[in-house]
């Protein structure tokens, strides 16, 4: 059986690809630019991939088209396969078909920190010997790839809110029927599909509505806006979870346990007693779950320390959200900055990617999420918000920001790349400039 997917090129996509590679299926897919990590995950598992969307790619028509959700109306090979008749799935749609029928299912949702969460408690479950499936938004630091079959009973996934399809627009979560629902926090972001925070409240509430009364929801203990979607309807137990005492750099206690793992950040410590508390819904004890997390890895760009060039330490990260930002910034200057002599300084550097970002929907918040740095550059297309507490600097392209960065960063500085995107390579090409120069 032949398998095209379109808009193979993301990371979930890519995954939906190795699931489909793994049941024996032969893959292809086509997307507009891949770049890797995901294009060398394609290539490892021999799966084709064709640049763009020329609807050549229709003929033969392949037994299953897989849509990405970020292909439309217009596009000329959904043009193609609507006029050809061609029967069309979302990805989301296909793994809840194809692979979690007949699977126990975690779904870890929330506005920040699904893809460290379901890493985490993949890695939980590998430890406990439950060989499971999953499919991580990202590629995580303890497995070769971002998505296999498993041979245990439970699959991990990471449960986006985000639309499904062109021809689907309820969210992606809605499709995996979970026994244990993960909840982490909840924001209002993905402007382009929700009008307010109450309809992306009202998804989650649908979510829960899927999972059955013997499951669970494991649900942070201190979101506001979480415990009004509790309010709307809940028919599973609850379990909520909450760091009972950290910082942004130590260890730190959950349910009474003393737990060390390598990320830093309050953020990740929450994401940790998250991914702990849904364990134990399984039976897995405290213990065992913290000590799987001593030697968890992070994914790639979850604040991914690329080393020290030049002097210079250069951080990657995915923030992309007012709250993410700040939260990275903070737990970056904690870990990296010693304050030594007060010469070390935390240069942020973000790309505002996002279509809420891009819609200006976080531009009031924006400038206070970077209370933690030094300076910061925008890779922005106009006129930035005003209010930056750091001195601010703009660029239109790659190039300039890169001359600003190269006339700003000294000998024990921290840069912070931070973008949902490619960024245009720019964390690699500020490597290389620092490593060809004198400090």
């Amino acid at each position: 059986m032949r398998v095209h997917i379109a808009g193979i090129g993301g990371v979930f996509m890519a995954g939906i690809a190795l699931l489909a590679k793994e049941l024996g299926l032969q893959v292809g897919g086509c997307d507009g630019e891949v770049y890797p990590p995901v294009s060398d995950l394609l290539a490892a598992h021999n799966i084709s991939l064709t640049r763009g969307y020329d609807p050549a790619q229709l003929r033969p028509p392949p037994d299953q088209l897989i849509i990405g959700n970020a292909l439309s109306r217009g596009n000329p090979l959904v043009e193609a396969a609507l006029d050809a008749g061609l029967a069309l799935t979302s990805g989301p749609q296909w793994l809840a078909e194809n692979i979690l029928a007949g699977r126990r299912v975690i779904a870890v949702a929330g506005t920040h920190g699904k893809t460290t969460t379901t890493a985490m408690l993949t890695w939980i479950l590998q430890r406990a010997g439950l060989a499971p499936g999953f499919l991580i938004g990202g590629m995580p630091g303890n497995f070769a790839a971002s998505a296999r079959i498993g041979g245990g009973a439970w699959f991990v996934v990471e449960a986006d809110e985000y639309d499904s399809a062109f021809f689907d627009k309820r969210p992606k979560f809605i499709h995996y029927r979970p026994r244990i629902a993960v909840l982490l926090n909840l924001e209002f972001d993905h402007a382009d599909i929700y009008g307010h925070l109450g309809d992306i409240q009202k998804q989650f509430h649908y979510l829960l509505r899927t999972v059955p009364a013997a499951g669970t929801v494991v649900v942070n203990r201190f979101s506001k806006t979480l415990s009004e979607v509790l309010d709307l309807g809940c028919w599973s137990a609850v379990q909520k979870f909450a760091v009972d005492v950290g910082d942004d750099i130590g260890d730190f206690t959950v349910h009474g346990h003393r737990v060390h793992c390598r990320l830093g950040g309050s953020h990740n410590h929450e994401n940790a007693a998250a991914a702990i508390t849904a364990a134990e819904a399984l039976g897995i004890t405290t213990a065992k779950a913290a000590a799987a997390l001593a030697d968890f890895r992070a994914p790639r760009r979850r604040m991914e320390d690329l080393g020290v060039h030049g002097g210079v330490r250069v951080v990657d990260d995915f923030a992309h959200h007012p709250t993410a930002i700040a939260r990275t910034l903070a737990a970056a200057r904690a870990i990296h900055l010693h304050g030594d002599g007060g010469n070390d300084r935390l240069i942020a550097v973000f790309e505002p990617r996002s279509n809420s970002m891009r819609l200006g929907v976080h531009r009031t918040a924006l400038p206070a999420a970077f209370t933690a740095a030094d300076h910061a550059f925008l890779l922005w297309p106009g006129e930035p918000p005003a209010g930056f507490p750091c001195p601010l600097g703009t660029a239109t392209a790659t190039g300039p920001l890169l001359a600003a960065l190269q006339n700003t960063a000294r000998r024990g500085d921290c840069v912070v790349f931070m973008s949902n995107g490619g960024f245009d390579g720019v964390q690699q090409k500020f490597i290389a400039q620092l490593s060809g120069r004198v400090v």
